[in-house]
Protein backbone atom coordinates (compact mmCIF):
# COMPACT_ATOMS: atom_id res chain seq x y z
CA UNK A 1 0.00 0.00 0.00
CA UNK A 2 2.99 2.39 0.92
CA UNK A 3 4.26 2.03 -2.78
CA UNK A 4 0.75 2.54 -4.28
CA UNK A 5 0.33 5.45 -2.38
CA UNK A 6 3.70 6.91 -3.41
CA UNK A 7 2.85 6.72 -7.10
CA UNK A 8 -0.89 8.19 -6.71
CA UNK A 9 1.42 11.23 -4.76
CA UNK A 10 3.65 10.90 -8.23
CA UNK A 11 1.05 11.59 -10.27
CA UNK A 12 -1.34 13.60 -8.22
CA UNK A 13 -4.35 11.49 -7.90
CA UNK A 14 -6.81 10.33 -5.09
CA UNK A 15 -6.28 6.41 -4.26
CA UNK A 16 -10.05 5.61 -5.42
CA UNK A 17 -11.62 2.40 -6.70
CA UNK A 18 -11.45 1.41 -10.40
CA UNK A 19 -14.02 2.25 -12.50
CA UNK A 20 -15.90 0.47 -15.23
CA UNK A 21 -14.98 2.80 -17.95
CA UNK A 22 -13.02 1.60 -20.84
CA UNK A 23 -9.19 3.54 -20.56
CA UNK A 24 -8.01 4.96 -23.91
CA UNK A 25 -4.18 4.61 -24.43
CA UNK A 26 -2.05 6.64 -27.05
CA UNK A 27 1.70 5.29 -27.16
CA UNK A 28 4.42 4.91 -29.34
CA UNK A 29 4.80 2.31 -31.70
CA UNK A 30 7.63 0.79 -30.33
CA UNK A 31 5.95 0.11 -26.80
CA UNK A 32 3.16 -2.52 -28.80
CA UNK A 33 4.54 -5.58 -27.61
CA UNK A 34 5.25 -4.39 -24.04
CA UNK A 35 2.25 -2.23 -23.50
CA UNK A 36 -0.50 -4.64 -24.46
CA UNK A 37 0.82 -7.03 -22.29
CA UNK A 38 1.05 -4.23 -19.78
CA UNK A 39 -2.68 -3.68 -20.55
CA UNK A 40 -4.20 -6.92 -20.77
CA UNK A 41 -2.37 -7.94 -17.58
CA UNK A 42 -4.38 -4.64 -16.14
CA UNK A 43 -7.68 -5.80 -17.49
CA UNK A 44 -7.10 -9.28 -15.69
CA UNK A 45 -6.61 -7.51 -12.59
CA UNK A 46 -8.93 -4.47 -12.27
CA UNK A 47 -11.56 -5.35 -14.66
CA UNK A 48 -11.16 -2.12 -16.88
CA UNK A 49 -10.82 -2.68 -20.94
CA UNK A 50 -7.79 -0.81 -22.11
CA UNK A 51 -8.43 0.34 -26.19
CA UNK A 52 -4.87 1.26 -27.01
CA UNK A 53 -3.30 2.43 -30.53
CA UNK A 54 0.07 2.92 -31.42
CA UNK A 55 1.83 5.30 -33.57
CA UNK A 56 4.63 7.34 -34.13
CA UNK A 57 4.12 10.01 -30.49
CA UNK A 58 4.56 12.74 -32.72
CA UNK A 59 1.51 11.90 -34.69
CA UNK A 60 0.22 10.68 -31.52
CA UNK A 61 0.23 13.88 -30.00
CA UNK A 62 -1.18 15.89 -32.91
CA UNK A 63 -3.86 13.35 -32.24
CA UNK A 64 -4.82 14.28 -29.45
CA UNK A 65 -4.29 18.38 -29.52
CA UNK A 66 -6.87 17.72 -32.54
CA UNK A 67 -9.29 16.33 -29.77
CA UNK A 68 -9.37 12.58 -30.13
CA UNK A 69 -10.52 10.78 -26.64
CA UNK A 70 -7.15 9.42 -25.29
CA UNK A 71 -6.88 9.21 -21.61
CA UNK A 72 -3.40 8.20 -20.97
CA UNK A 73 -0.17 8.78 -23.37
CA UNK A 74 3.21 7.04 -23.32
CA UNK A 75 5.61 8.64 -25.40
CA UNK A 76 9.16 7.52 -26.53
CA UNK A 77 10.15 10.86 -25.27
CA UNK A 78 9.34 13.96 -22.81
CA UNK A 79 8.75 16.17 -25.31
CA UNK A 80 5.24 15.36 -26.77
CA UNK A 81 3.81 15.10 -23.03
CA UNK A 82 5.40 18.19 -22.22
CA UNK A 83 3.82 19.52 -24.62
CA UNK A 84 0.39 18.98 -23.61
CA UNK A 85 1.45 19.61 -20.14
CA UNK A 86 2.20 23.06 -20.88
CA UNK A 87 -0.46 23.46 -23.19
CA UNK A 88 -3.09 22.76 -20.45
CA UNK A 89 -4.18 19.07 -21.05
CA UNK A 90 -2.50 16.78 -18.53
CA UNK A 91 0.24 16.01 -16.12
CA UNK A 92 2.27 15.94 -14.11
CA UNK A 93 4.86 13.93 -17.22
CA UNK A 94 6.20 10.86 -15.79
CA UNK A 95 9.30 8.91 -16.53
CA UNK A 96 8.71 5.60 -17.13
CA UNK A 97 11.27 3.77 -19.36
CA UNK A 98 14.43 3.99 -20.96
CA UNK A 99 15.42 2.88 -24.06
CA UNK A 100 18.22 3.54 -26.61
CA UNK A 101 19.35 3.43 -30.21
CA UNK A 102 20.91 0.34 -31.94
CA UNK A 103 21.82 -0.37 -35.62
CA UNK A 104 19.81 -3.00 -37.68
CA UNK A 105 21.99 -4.47 -40.49
CA UNK A 106 21.49 -6.61 -43.79
CA UNK A 107 22.97 -9.82 -43.71
CA UNK A 108 25.37 -9.25 -46.73
CA UNK A 109 26.56 -5.89 -45.00
CA UNK A 110 29.76 -6.32 -43.27
CA UNK A 111 29.82 -4.11 -39.97
CA UNK A 112 30.83 -3.74 -36.08
CA UNK A 113 30.10 -1.72 -33.52
CA UNK A 114 33.64 -0.66 -34.71
CA UNK A 115 32.99 -0.23 -38.16
CA UNK A 116 29.62 1.27 -37.88
CA UNK A 117 30.13 5.22 -38.32
CA UNK A 118 32.82 4.35 -41.16
CA UNK A 119 30.37 1.83 -42.71
CA UNK A 120 26.68 4.43 -42.46
CA UNK A 121 29.06 7.10 -44.01
CA UNK A 122 30.01 5.58 -46.99
CA UNK A 123 28.44 6.89 -49.67
CA UNK A 124 26.84 3.63 -51.05
CA UNK A 125 25.59 2.63 -47.69
CA UNK A 126 21.46 3.43 -47.45
CA UNK A 127 20.75 4.37 -44.15
CA UNK A 128 17.56 3.99 -43.24
CA UNK A 129 15.58 6.42 -40.13
CA UNK A 130 12.67 6.96 -38.81
CA UNK A 131 10.74 10.52 -39.64
CA UNK A 132 12.31 13.03 -37.20
CA UNK A 133 9.76 15.38 -35.32
CA UNK A 134 6.94 12.79 -36.14
CA UNK A 135 8.62 10.29 -34.31
CA UNK A 136 11.06 10.17 -31.79
CA UNK A 137 13.20 7.48 -33.27
CA UNK A 138 14.07 9.76 -36.15
CA UNK A 139 14.59 12.63 -33.07
CA UNK A 140 17.29 10.32 -31.74
CA UNK A 141 18.97 9.26 -34.76
CA UNK A 142 19.87 12.86 -36.08
CA UNK A 143 21.03 13.18 -32.51
CA UNK A 144 23.46 10.57 -33.02
CA UNK A 145 24.10 12.72 -36.16
CA UNK A 146 25.29 15.73 -34.37
CA UNK A 147 27.89 13.09 -32.03
CA UNK A 148 29.18 12.28 -34.97
CA UNK A 149 31.18 15.23 -36.41
CA UNK A 150 29.41 14.13 -39.64
CA UNK A 151 25.77 15.46 -39.38
CA UNK A 152 25.44 17.72 -42.64
CA UNK A 153 26.57 14.28 -44.08
CA UNK A 154 24.61 11.60 -42.15
CA UNK A 155 21.35 13.95 -42.12
CA UNK A 156 21.30 14.62 -46.31
CA UNK A 157 21.83 11.26 -47.07
CA UNK A 158 19.44 9.32 -44.51
CA UNK A 159 16.40 7.65 -46.10
CA UNK A 160 13.55 8.67 -43.76
CA UNK A 161 11.21 5.52 -44.22
CA UNK A 162 9.29 5.12 -41.20
CA UNK A 163 7.16 7.04 -38.71
CA UNK A 164 6.07 9.54 -41.00
CA UNK A 165 2.28 10.49 -42.10
CA UNK A 166 3.15 9.28 -45.73
CA UNK A 167 5.27 6.70 -44.64
CA UNK A 168 4.54 3.04 -46.51
CA UNK A 169 2.86 0.80 -44.21
CA UNK A 170 4.12 -2.73 -44.09
CA UNK A 171 2.04 -5.67 -45.09
CA UNK A 172 -0.12 -6.82 -42.20
CA UNK A 173 1.48 -8.58 -39.33
CA UNK A 174 4.99 -7.52 -40.39
CA UNK A 175 7.72 -5.54 -38.03
CA UNK A 176 8.43 -2.30 -40.16
CA UNK A 177 12.12 -2.75 -39.90
CA UNK A 178 12.64 -6.16 -40.66
CA UNK A 179 10.29 -5.00 -43.59
CA UNK A 180 12.01 -2.41 -44.49
CA UNK A 181 15.71 -4.33 -44.22
CA UNK A 182 14.09 -7.69 -46.13
CA UNK A 183 12.70 -5.82 -49.02
CA UNK A 184 15.65 -4.12 -49.22
CA UNK A 185 15.12 -0.78 -48.78
CA UNK A 186 18.32 0.18 -46.99
CA UNK A 187 21.65 -1.54 -46.08
CA UNK A 188 21.35 0.12 -42.13
CA UNK A 189 18.34 0.91 -40.14
CA UNK A 190 18.99 3.11 -36.87
CA UNK A 191 16.37 2.21 -34.29
CA UNK A 192 15.43 1.44 -30.72
CA UNK A 193 17.31 -1.89 -29.75
CA UNK A 194 13.54 -3.19 -28.48
CA UNK A 195 12.64 -2.66 -31.72
CA UNK A 196 15.83 -4.38 -33.38
CA UNK A 197 15.24 -7.48 -31.15
CA UNK A 198 11.55 -7.54 -32.66
CA UNK A 199 12.86 -7.51 -36.27
CA UNK A 200 15.55 -10.05 -35.83
CA UNK A 201 12.81 -12.54 -34.54
CA UNK A 202 11.01 -11.84 -37.37
CA UNK A 203 13.96 -11.91 -39.75
CA UNK A 204 16.85 -14.11 -37.71
CA UNK A 205 19.40 -13.61 -40.38
CA UNK A 206 19.37 -9.75 -39.72
CA UNK A 207 22.24 -7.96 -37.34
CA UNK A 208 21.93 -6.31 -34.63
CA UNK A 209 24.99 -3.95 -34.02
CA UNK A 210 25.21 -1.95 -31.09
CA UNK A 211 26.19 1.49 -31.09
CA UNK A 212 29.67 2.99 -29.64
CA UNK A 213 29.62 4.73 -26.85
CA UNK A 214 30.80 8.07 -28.34
CA UNK A 215 27.73 7.96 -30.30
CA UNK A 216 25.34 6.18 -28.02
CA UNK A 217 22.13 7.88 -27.48
CA UNK A 218 19.04 7.13 -24.94
CA UNK A 219 15.90 7.87 -24.78
CA UNK A 220 13.52 8.53 -22.31
CA UNK A 221 9.49 7.95 -22.71
CA UNK A 222 7.66 9.98 -20.46
CA UNK A 223 3.80 9.30 -19.23
CA UNK A 224 1.06 11.63 -18.98
CA UNK A 225 -2.50 10.82 -17.92
CA UNK A 226 -4.88 13.54 -19.81
CA UNK A 227 -7.75 16.06 -18.13
CA UNK A 228 -10.73 14.44 -17.88
CA UNK A 229 -9.70 10.77 -17.91
CA UNK A 230 -11.63 8.66 -15.51
CA UNK A 231 -10.04 7.73 -11.98
CA UNK A 232 -8.81 3.88 -13.79
CA UNK A 233 -6.42 5.75 -16.51
CA UNK A 234 -4.53 7.01 -13.38
CA UNK A 235 -4.72 3.53 -12.03
CA UNK A 236 -3.33 2.31 -15.31
CA UNK A 237 -0.57 4.56 -15.09
CA UNK A 238 0.35 3.49 -11.83
CA UNK A 239 -0.15 0.00 -13.19
CA UNK A 240 2.90 1.07 -15.74
CA UNK A 241 4.80 2.28 -13.13
CA UNK A 242 4.50 -0.37 -10.32
CA UNK A 243 7.07 -3.36 -10.31
CA UNK A 244 4.74 -5.63 -12.38
CA UNK A 245 4.14 -3.06 -14.92
CA UNK A 246 8.58 -2.53 -14.80
CA UNK A 247 8.96 -5.99 -15.18
CA UNK A 248 7.65 -6.46 -18.30
CA UNK A 249 8.96 -3.55 -19.97
CA UNK A 250 12.27 -5.21 -18.80
CA UNK A 251 11.78 -8.19 -20.46
CA UNK A 252 11.10 -6.34 -23.72
CA UNK A 253 14.35 -4.73 -23.70
CA UNK A 254 13.79 -1.66 -21.85
CA UNK A 255 15.27 -0.06 -19.11
CA UNK A 256 13.22 0.34 -15.60
CA UNK A 257 12.41 3.98 -14.48
CA UNK A 258 9.76 3.71 -12.24
CA UNK A 259 9.25 4.17 -8.66
CA UNK A 260 11.53 2.24 -6.34
CA UNK A 261 10.61 -0.36 -3.88
CA UNK A 262 9.64 0.79 -0.38
CA UNK A 263 11.44 -0.82 2.55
Amino acid sequence: MLRQSMFAALLGIAMTPAQAEDISLFAAGSLRAALSEVAEDFTQTYGTPVAATFGPSGLMRERIEAGETAHVFASANMRHPRTLESAGKGGPVVLFARNRLCALARPDVEVSSDTLLEVILKPETRLGTSTPKADPSGDYAFELFDKSGHAETLKAKALQLTGGPDSETPPGGRNAYAWVLDSDQADIFLTYCTNAVLARKEVPELQIVQVPEALSVGADYGLIVLDGAPTAASRLAMHILSPAGQAVLADYGFDAAGVPEVD
